[in-house]
C-alpha cells in the first residue's frame, strides 16, 4: 500500500465495502490473509478477516460465527460490552486504524468489521503450533529444573512468574523491528531491581531503529556497552530458573518473541563462569567445581602458548629427562613449535565447528573420530609431535568447561594472538597478551557495571560467591551494583544447628 492511499484511508470507514477493498490492497498477493464475508442475523453484512495458520477455527465457528449468524441486532448499541455478551470470546478490543488492525491480525487476533460501523473489533482467537518446553541441551545439569524456555513469549513469561510469585515481578513489553513488529519484555523485580539500571535498559531498547528482530542476539549486539570487545557483556540462557535467580539479585532480563533464549544484564566475568549446578548442589562440592573451572579456564587460554615458548625459547625449565623425550619426538618434525600449534588448534577448530553444523546423529562422531584419525594421521605423518597432541587435546577439553558458550569460543580466539606473540617473544610475549587482556577486562562495563566485580573493584563481601561457592544460610545481601535497593536477602541466624542434648531417635 503507498503513502497516499495509507494516509487516506487510516481510520476505519462506516462503508464495509471501502474497509474490505483497504484490506485487500494492503493484503495484496497474501494467500494465507483469510476474508470471511456474511450476515449477522440474515440482514447486517459483516466480515470476519483472519491470518491462516494462527487462528484456532473451531472456536471461531463455535463462539463467533454460530451466535452472530443467528442473532437479532435491530436493537444493538455495538459496543464492545454488548459485543462481548453475544459472542463467548473473553478478549474482545475495539480499534479505529487499519495500523491497529493490523498490529491484531499479525499476533494471529481475528478482526470483525460491520457494516455501518467505523470500528473493527479484534477478537483474542490466536492459535499456532508451538514446541513443548524441554530440557536445554546447552545447559544440562545433573541435579535441578529440566525445563527450558521455547520460542512463545506467553510460555516463557508464564514459567518466570511461576517460579516468581510475587507481583514485584514486573514485565514491560516493547515492539521493536519496523516489519517485524517483534514484542521484546524486560523483565525486573520492583524495589530490588536499581532504577537507573532499569531506565537505562528501557532507553536503550526504545531507541533501537532496525528492520527487523528476528533473535536475541539482535538485541543483544544493539544494547551492549562494548560490541568490538571478544568478551560478551550481557549472559545468555535456556533456563527459567537462571533468570530467576538474575532477577533476585536485581539484575534485568530481555526475553524476545521468537527465541528460546533470554538475556541477562548486567553480566560481568564471575557470572558467566558460574553454572546453576553450583546451587543446587553442596556448597562443598560446589565450590570445588568452581575451582576447577577457574584453572581450566586459564589452561583454555594459556596452554597451547606456555607450551610454545617453553619449548622455543625457555628449554631449560622443562626437567632434562621430559625435554629429551620432546626432543625425540620431534626430531622428524619440519615445523618449528609455534607453526605447528598453529596447524593443530587450527584443525581441532574446524572439526570441533563441523561437527556443530552436522546433524546431531553424526555430529559428535564425525568431531570426536575425525579428532582422533587426524591427531594420529599428522603424527605419524610427521607433521606433528605427539605432545602438541596432547596439549591441544588438553586445551580443548578445558573449552568444555565453560558454561556459557559465547566465553569459550572468546577464549579460543584470544588463544591465537597470545600463540604467535609467545612463538616470537617466548614468556615475555605470553606475560604480554595475559597483561593486555587484563588491562580490557579492567575497562570494560555492562550497563556501567565493572565486569570485574567484585573482584575489581574489590567488594570483600561479595568474594564469597566468587572465589568459593559460600553456604546459601551465609549469602545474607546481594551484589552491591545491582541490588542495592534492596540489599538484605536473608536475615542473619538462618545456618542449621547440630541437635543438642539426647539424640533425637532415643
Amino acid at each position: 500500500m503507498d503513502a497516499s492511499l495509507s494516509n487516506s484511508l487510516e481510520t476505519v470507514s462506516y462503508s464495509l465495502d471501502d474497509n474490505l477493498r483497504t484490506l485487500q490492497v494492503i493484503y495484496t498477493k497474501c494467500k494465507d490473509v483469510n476474508f470471511h464475508d456474511f450476515l449477522i442475523g440474515g440482514t447486517t453484512r459483516a466480515l470476519i478477516v483472519y491470518i491462516e495458520g494462527m487462528v484456532n477455527l473451531e472456536a471461531l465457528d463455535r463462539n463467533v460465527l454460530s451466535p452472530l449468524l443467528s442473532e437479532t441486532i435491530e436493537e444493538w448499541n455495538y459496543t464492545e460490552k454488548e459485543l462481548s455478551s453475544i459472542i463467548s470470546i473473553s478478549d474482545v478490543k475495539e480499534t479505529s486504524t487499519f495500523s491497529d488492525i493490523i498490529a491484531h491480525l499479525s499476533v494471529g487476533n481475528v478482526e470483525l468489521l460491520i457494516d455501518g460501523i467505523p470500528l473493527a473489533y479484534s477478537l483474542g482467537l490466536a492459535h499456532w503450533e508451538k514446541r513443548n518446553i524441554e530440557e536445554p541441551s546447552a545447559e544440562s545439569v545433573i541435579r535441578g529444573p529440566r525445563e527450558g524456555f521455547t520460542e512463545t513469549m506467553s510460555v516463557n513469561t508464564a514459567m518466570l512468574r511461576r517460579k516468581i510469585k510475587s507481583p514485584s515481578l514486573k514485565m514491560v513489553s516493547y515492539k521493536v523491528g519496523k516489519h517485524t513488529r517483534t514484542e521484546v519484555v524486560v523483565i525486573y523485580m520492583e524495589g530490588i531491581a536499581n532504577e537507573g539500571l532499569i531506565q537505562e535498559v528501557e532507553q536503550r531498547i526504545a531507541e533501537i531503529e532496525i528492520d527487523g528482530i528476528l533473535e536475541s542476539g539482535y538485541i543483544e549486539g544493539l544494547i551492549e556497552d562494548h560490541p568490538l570487545s571478544p568478551f560478551p557483556q550481557i549472559q545468555v540462557t535456556e533456563r527459567p530458573d537462571v533468570v530467576s535467580a538474575a532477577l533476585l539479585e536485581g539484575r534485568t532480563a530481555i526475553l524476545v518473541d521468537g527465541t528460546p533464549f533470554a538475556l541477562i544484564a548486567p553480566a560481568t566475568l564471575f557470572s558467566l563462569l558460574q553454572s546453576p549446578e553450583d546451587y543446587y548442589q553442596r556448597f562443598i562440592i560446589g565450590t570445588l567445581i568452581r575451582w576447577l573451572r577457574y584453572m581450566f579456564f586459564f589452561i583454555t587460554l594459556l596452554l597451547p602458548s606456555l607450551y610454545v615458548a617453553i619449548l622455543t625459547f625457555h628449554q631449560e625449565m622443562v626437567p632434562t629427562s621430559l625435554l629429551l623425550s620432546i626432543a625425540k619426538s620431534r626430531e622428524d618434525i619440519p615445523f618449528p613449535a609455534l607453526v605447528e600449534a598453529l596447524l593443530m588448534e587450527i584443525s581441532f577448530e574446524a572439526l570441533r565447528e563441523a561437527g556443530v553444523r552436522l546433524p546431531k546423529q553424526v555430529g559428535a562422531a564425525v568431531s570426536i573420530v575425525g579428532a582422533l584419525v587426524i591427531g594420529q594421521a599428522a603424527t605419524s605423518a610427521g607433521l606433528v609431535s605427539a605432545p602438541m597432541v596432547m596439549v591441544v587435546a588438553i586445551t580443548g577439553i578445558a573449552s568444555f568447561m565453560m558454561p556459557q558458550y559465547s566465553t569459550g569460543i572468546a577464549l579460543r580466539m584470544l588463544r591465537f594472538p597470545i600463540m604467535i606473540l609467545s612463538g616470537i617473544l617466548g614468556l615475555l610475549g605470553l606475560m604480554l597478551g595475559f597483561i593486555v587482556i587484563v588491562i580490557h577486562l579492567c575497562s570494560l562495563r555492562s550497563l556501567g557495571v565493572p565486569y570485574l566485580q567484585p573482584l575489581a573493584p574489590i567488594k570483600a563481601k561479595e568474594l564469597k560467591d566468587v572465589i568459593i561457592r559460600a553456604p546459601i544460610w551465609s549469602m545474607r545481601t546481594r551484589p552491591k551494583f545491582t541490588g542495592r535497593m534492596n540489599t538484605i536477602r536473608q536475615p542473619s541466624g538462618q545456618r542449621p544447628d547440630p541437635p543438642k542434648g539426647d539424640d533425637i531417635h532415643d
